[in-house]
């Protein structure tokens, strides 16, 4: 299946259209909030793992609905070297399927459900991971990268 095209903008500014890393590999990870533990744990995986993506021809981006100015605080606070790209209408979170209902605490909104997915070179989603719990999943996803690589 073929990835959404998108352009989006990153905590600095810069746009970001997903076609033009056409010939890479591109992992994005969807993430409900800027700052929050959960969230927070992922990011900093990511940032600890860049260069094990890069030597894979990976590029990685974060998404969340929030701003570019909070994204811009967050990537700051915590080092991150990567593009986490401001989806503040949340239009590619919901084209991704992964904006909708959520519970927590008893109580029920919407927002973005932890997703990742590993978009190959020819833009064709390769691998999609729902409802992605922290721990150990950059691990995974360097490990799938391998073996989708291999085909």
């Amino acid at each position: 299946m073929k990835a959404s095209n998108f352009t989006l903008n990153d905590q600095s500014g810069a746009s970001h259209e997903l076609k033009s890393y056409t010939g890479k590999w591109v992992v994005l990870y969807f993430y409900p909030k800027d700052m929050t533990p959960g969230c927070t744990v992922e990011a900093c995986d990511f940032r600890d793992n860049v260069n094990r993506l890069a030597s894979a021809n990976a590029v990685v981006f974060g998404v969340s609905a929030d701003d570019e100015k909070k994204h811009a605080k967050f990537a700051q606070k915590e080092s991150l070297s990567f593009p986490l790209l401001a989806d503040t209408d949340h239009a590619v979170c919901e084209a991704y399927g992964v904006w909708g209902k959520k519970k927590f605490m008893g109580r029920e909104y919407d927002g973005i459900t932890r997703t990742t997915f590993i978009i190959s070179p020819a833009g064709d989603i390769a691998k999609k991971y729902d409802e992605v719990k922290v721990k150990g999943h950059v691990t995974e996803v360097l490990m799938d990268l391998a073996e989708l690589q291999k085909k």
